[in-house]
């Protein structure tokens, strides 16, 4: 390994073998939960002004590539605190796509908000779609399944888990 011109030793290497189990054997393709989780943000924000998105990441890296073509194909920033290095994201709370965190985001959500405060400038509830990425839930199926599982719509709020494979 170079580093400024010196080899420095490497004294031990980290194999992350999470998904060297053969549950794991129906792991989609990133094309393919992009495809799913793009479609599902626009037939949920072409609704209204009053319709967002919250894409509940739960690490701060890993996403690069779902926040950059989410940008891309809705031509909409996207609002977070963290991650600003990214051109593709905004503080802009106005935006309709958030993956903005809180210690307590669910409370958030449960009342119509999105966890940057967000909320609609004339006092009109949201209406929220909560994302919740998630490659583990690949092990948790006994057969091929949709990328997107939708959860039951509570108070016209919904909850989505969307399978997203980020390596």
């Amino acid at each position: 390994m170079c580093l400024c011109c010196r080899v420095k030793d490497i004294q031990s290497v980290y194999i992350d073998t999470t998904f060297f189990d053969p549950k794991y054997h129906q792991i989609p393709s990133r094309e393919a939960c992009l495809t799913g989780i793009s479609q599902l943000v626009q037939d949920w924000i072409c609704q209204s002004p009053y319709h967002g998105v919250w894409l509940n990441c739960k690490a701060d890296y890993g996403y690069e590539y779902l926040f950059t073509n989410l940008e891309q194909a809705h031509r909409a920033w996207i609002c977070s605190k963290k991650c600003l290095k990214f051109c593709h994201m905004t503080t802009d709370r106005t935006t309709q796509i958030h993956a903005c965190r809180h210690p307590k985001d669910e409370e958030f959500f449960r009342a119509k908000r999105i966890p940057c405060g967000s909320t609609a400038p004339d006092g009109v509830p949201l209406n929220i779609i909560s994302i919740k990425p998630s490659t583990i839930s690949f092990g948790e199926r006994t057969r091929k399944t949709s990328v997107i599982v939708k959860g039951a719509n509570l108070c016209d709020w919904s909850l989505c888990l969307v399978q997203l494979q980020t390596h």
